[in-house]
């Protein structure tokens, strides 16, 4: 049988915090769950042995990954963050600044190529990187920002 990676082993204070806000019933549903599940999961708990993730998974009906990622946020971000746990943000540096953003408005308010009828993303795409604005940039991208311009 394989040791589990993370262990949860809950105080007392965190162990009546569960509890109560379990028994009040006025939060969100999935802190509810996260709550259930790490009560469940508590392997210091004083009533019994602690569940096994699919005992826990299958009690409140949600996926094995669900209970190891609760397990996970535990140990690794502390008691709040695995109640309220958020996928955390991608945050990559914006491809597009302030200027690139009102020149593709530019382009894209000008006439179009010879022999096309008005711009696609695709043609403005391909339009900054032959500005040089870009190596290469997708069209994917000229969507998303001529929408939050415009």
């Amino acid at each position: 049988m394989a040791q589990k990676r993370y262990k949860v082993c809950l105080t007392d204070e965190e162990r009546e915090q569960l509890s109560q806000m379990i028994s009040r019933g006025k939060a969100a549903v999935k802190k509810l769950t996260h709550a259930r599940i790490l009560l469940k999961a508590d392997e210091s708990a004083q009533w019994g042995p602690a569940w096994k993730d699919e005992q826990i998974a299958e009690a409140f009906n949600v996926d094995v990954s669900t209970v190891q990622r609760v397990r996970k946020a535990f140990i690794d971000e502390g008691f709040e963050r695995a109640l309220d746990h958020k996928k955390p943000c991608r945050s990559r540096p914006r491809k597009f600044d302030d200027d690139t953003e009102a020149h593709l408005v530019e382009i894209a308010r000008s006439e179009a190529p010879e022999g096309h009828a008005r711009w696609s993303l695709r043609l403005l795409a391909d339009r900054l990187v032959e500005l040089e604005h870009f190596d290469s940039v997708s069209h994917e991208t000229v969507r998303k920002v001529l929408k939050k311009t415009t």
